[in-house]
């Protein structure tokens, strides 16, 4: 990032969580010869703030499930999407931009809340969701929001949806790169942070263990794609780019908590807990 550059302040706002277990998380678990045991999943979505910027909205990266859906599924909300939007100061109504890394549940619950924003989502993506029948058999659809997608339909019938191909600058030091593996479009993101550059993985990659001890997650489209997207992100990672995984709870851990009424809710991934 050159000095002067383009920069943002990064915040991991996690919503929600559940209790599972290593053999549920990951792809044939059992064929690894370690023990089960417990496994917590975080949930997030993310807002960069633009330093170069600083009067220009924030960049929303998805929006979290839609709060009755996930009870019925069995998942804890911590604090409902809209509330913490407002708690991390970001009014969805004003955000010009939301980008959406894949179309599952937990990525598209709220996509009506930010009425404004143009949408970026990987073009392989929206389209599996929206026209292919494949994406109606069970093992897919058990995965996805049918409003959420409903609502990215409307979106892209009314000219507000961006089309992502496999590469592109959504904005100045903001690159999505389309890995797939996890979902068929599944994205992950390069972003010039105000200390430095980091990796949103996003659900390229669940956990930090999952990547270093290359076992994949028990979800995904295609187990070939989703082995080269850990190859892409450890690319990206190979000038010193911090990782940012999707549902790991140690995100919390590793970076700066926010204070106020944000304490509890969100870390700043631009720095690093002390």
């Amino acid at each position: 990032m050159s000095v002067g550059g383009p920069s943002y302040r990064a915040l991991a706002v996690r919503y929600a969580e559940r209790e599972t277990t290593l053999a549920d998380a990951y792809y044939r678990w059992s064929s690894y010869g370690d023990p089960d045991g417990p496994l917590t999943m975080s949930y997030y979505f993310w807002v960069l703030q633009p330093r170069h910027e600083p009067q220009a909205p924030p960049i929303v990266i998805d929006c979290g499930f839609d709060p009755e859906l996930g009870r019925r599924m069995g998942r804890r909300c911590l604090c409902e999407p809209a509330e913490a939007l407002s708690r991390v100061g970001v009014d969805p109504a004003a955000v010009q931009r939301l980008v959406i890394s894949h179309m599952h549940y937990d990525h598209i619950g709220n996509v009506d809340l930010f009425t404004n924003a143009r949408i970026s989502v990987a073009r392989d993506e929206l389209s599996f969701w929206t026209t292919d029948p494949i994406a109606q058999r069970p093992q897919f659809a058990s995965h996805t929001d049918p409003g959420g997608v409903r609502r990215l339909r409307q979106a892209a019938d009314t000219g507000r949806v961006d089309e992502i191909g496999k590469q592109a600058e959504i904005a100045p030091g903001l690159t999505a790169i389309q890995v797939g593996g996890h979902a068929p479009g599944q994205l992950v993101f390069k972003i010039a942070g105000e200390h430095g550059t980091l990796v949103l993985a996003n659900d390229a990659v669940h956990y930090e263990a999952e990547l270093r001890s290359d076992r994949p997650f028990g979800i995904f489209s295609d187990l070939g794609d989703m082995y080269r997207g850990y190859d892409t992100v450890r690319a990206l990672m190979s000038s010193g780019a911090v990782l940012v995984p999707g549902h790991d709870p140690l995100v919390m851990e590793h970076f700066a908590p926010l204070n106020g009424a944000a304490r509890g809710l969100a870390v700043c991934l631009t720095h690093e807990k002390e």
